[in-house]
């Protein structure tokens, strides 16, 4: 019935532009009171709409999305030039490794195997690896650097379309991605990184999401999220470091360097695994070497405070007294009363 009324109205008005524009506006009023009307909701229930040719495909919100808590710590883009240096290493974190283009072979735990053009290579955490280039097809790539997560490959005998290669420490696949636009994506994130316009960080984290979905769409690939026991011996690592060299300049981004992890993150691993931040805790390892010092040795107040590290002697004094409710001073006055009873 309520088709019928349309086309009636429309055949009345055919002979005014105007008014059957007038129409077409009422017409839309019409039609959103007929859906509360008749169902009982102002939106369409099925997932596909046809209307007036156009096609509407709704979002099905009830399956399960794509959550992992990666985060992108570096864009790197290379070309091979006269220079260039191919050094084994390795990362505590997943690497990409996108060849946009020429010719060379990949290297991995004694390992090779050629790459060229739209080839990814993907290298899991603390794997040694490098790269070589021909000098008549240099090659041209982009490198992610990703934190949160490791690759599992599977099924990788049967796949026509990767390379793999299982390692003690961990495993690289290489395999093609011509089809699916990765290119343009890593291209984006360049842009992003290199203006840093507002909220770039986001848009990068973002383009990856959608480049790591991509990937997944491939048979053999999974995801799985950072081991514990790995982010535990990076923490054991920062928590060595700081015990030995805590007399040093250290700041978080020191610690990141280290580490290679996101230094945000790195605070957050850190205070989890002992209970303290990395500044407080190198603040707290301070603290107990003073202790020793004004215990043992006659070294001025002044002389602690340089041996320690501390940037001011009043700064060294503050933050002895508020950790121990004493000055270095009284507390040296009252250790030696005590040993002389």
């Amino acid at each position: 019935m309520y088709i019928l009324y349309q086309k009636a109205i429309f055949g009345f008005f055919s002979f005014s532009p105007i008014l059957f524009l007038g129409f077409l506006i009422s017409s839309m009023v019409i039609d959103k009171i007929y859906k509360i009307c008749y169902t009982g909701s102002e939106t369409d229930t099925a997932s596909e709409d046809q209307t007036m040719g156009n096609t509407r495909h709704r979002m099905e919100h009830d399956k399960p999305s794509f959550s992992y808590s990666s985060k992108l710590l570096y864009v790197t883009t290379s070309k091979y030039e006269g220079d260039w240096q191919s050094i084994l290493h390795s990362h505590p974190f997943s690497e990409l490794f996108y060849v946009v283009d020429g010719h060379g072979t990949f290297i991995a735990e004694g390992s090779e195997f050629p790459v060229s053009k739209n080839d990814m290579v993907i290298i899991n955490p603390h794997v040694q690896h490098t790269e070589k280039s021909l000098h008549t097809k240099p090659l041209d790539y982009i490198a992610l650097g990703i934190e949160g997560l490791t690759f599992s490959f599977e099924d990788i005998a049967t796949a026509q379309d990767g390379l793999s290669m299982q390692t003690a420490s961990g495993a690289v696949y290489k395999y093609n991605m011509q089809s699916a636009n990765v290119y343009a994506y890593l291209n984006i994130m360049l842009e992003e990184i290199s203006s840093k316009k507002d909220n770039y960080e986001t848009v990068c984290q973002n383009l990856l999401e959608i480049l790591l979905i991509c990937m997944l769409r491939n048979d053999h690939l999974s995801i799985v999220p950072r081991d514990q026991k790995l982010l535990n011996r990076e923490c054991a690592q920062i928590k060595n470091y700081l015990d030995a060299n805590y007399a040093e300049d250290i700041s978080l981004d020191t610690l990141a360097a280290l580490t290679h992890m996101n230094k945000y993150y790195l605070a957050h691993a850190f205070a989890k695994y002992t209970g303290l931040s990395p500044i407080n805790y190198l603040l707290q390892k301070r603290i107990q070497e003073a202790k020793s010092l004004l215990e043992s040795t006659t070294c001025s107040i002044a002389e602690i405070s340089n041996i320690l590290g501390f940037s001011s002697q009043s700064y060294f004094s503050q933050a002895f007294k508020k950790a121990t409710g004493k000055t270095p001073v009284q507390y040296r006055s009252e250790y030696a009363n005590r040993q002389k009873r």
